[in-house]
């Protein structure tokens, strides 16, 4: 059965290839991506509904929320794959450091605001995290900016430790409503992604050929994770709440991420961030 698709962050990498295979298996997919060019040229390519937007704004992310419920009567997959690492602490004109709004708040806010379109259409929603959690500092609720103790691996580790804690806590408020929620690390994937940290460390990593050619995976593999959520049955095929790995449950490893008391703690403090 053809499901409808929303993916972010679907101009490029794992998410450009993913909406490549699922167009290609019949589904019918609306591409989300931040620039104009790459994203309107998936789009193209697919004859599929696209929309732009940039996480660095939040009112970005309101209007594609209304443009989703008015342009959709049901969205069955919800895939929140649109993420970055980057440099020196920034702010974004919303306030918050960049790396903690694209990649935590402002996936948080759109699925808050499709949520009643997401219950009705019983949809899963999938969070691209990474192991990239696994390094992730102390969380912190009251400084979730990093302002006292900021690096880019660190705001990159926290961001997908709260990817983990965000899908956590969406399955215990909602699976009993219909939603079912998974996060999952795609693989080392050879992108563009980490291209505008300032890391050197994440600049090498992502820019040397050797570990290109020999320890990354293509993002068409490292589509696979989003694919197979995706097209697959949650209650048979995967289970709401968990983290997930080749197809397979794993451990994120980070024992913050199995903390039910931070994963509520960090939803309330992100409605409080987000006057919700």
């Amino acid at each position: 059965m053809s499901k409808t698709i929303v993916i972010t962050g679907a101009s490029d990498g794992i998410g450009a290839a993913a909406a490549r295979r699922l167009h290609r298996e019949g589904h019918r997919v609306v591409v989300v991506g931040r620039s104009p060019r790459k994203t309107e040229a998936i789009a193209r390519e697919l004859g599929a509904d696209h929309y732009l937007a940039d996480f660095t704004r939040l009112d970005d992310v309101r209007k594609l929320a209304a443009d989703l419920n008015t342009a959709y009567a049901r969205i069955d997959v919800l895939a929140n794959n649109a993420g970055g690492v980057f440099g020196n602490p920034t702010k974004t004109v919303d306030g918050f450091e960049q790396t903690f709004q694209i990649n935590h708040l402002a996936p948080f806010l759109l699925t808050h605001l499709l949520l009643d379109k997401l219950i009705d259409s019983r949809a899963a929603v999938l969070q691209t995290s990474s192991i990239g959690a696994a390094q992730a500092p102390r969380l912190d609720l009251g400084d979730l900016d990093l302002d006292k103790n900021y690096s880019p691996i660190r705001a990159y580790g926290a961001a997908k430790l709260e990817n983990i804690l965000f899908t956590n806590e969406l399955h215990r408020r909602y699976h009993d409503a219909g939603i079912s929620a998974a996060s999952f690390h795609p693989g080392n994937v050879a992108t563009s992604f980490g291209s505008e940290t300032e890391s050197r460390l994440m600049r090498f990593i992502t820019g040397s050929r050797l570990l290109r050619a020999t320890v990354f995976i293509s993002p068409e593999q490292g589509a696979d994770q989003i694919v197979w959520l995706a097209t697959s049955r949650p209650g048979v095929d995967w289970q709401s709440g968990g983290y997930y790995r080749k197809r397979k449950p794993a451990k994120p490893g980070n024992k913050q991420a199995l903390d039910a008391a931070l994963a509520r703690g960090l939803w309330t403090r992100s409605e409080q961030l987000l006057q919700l």
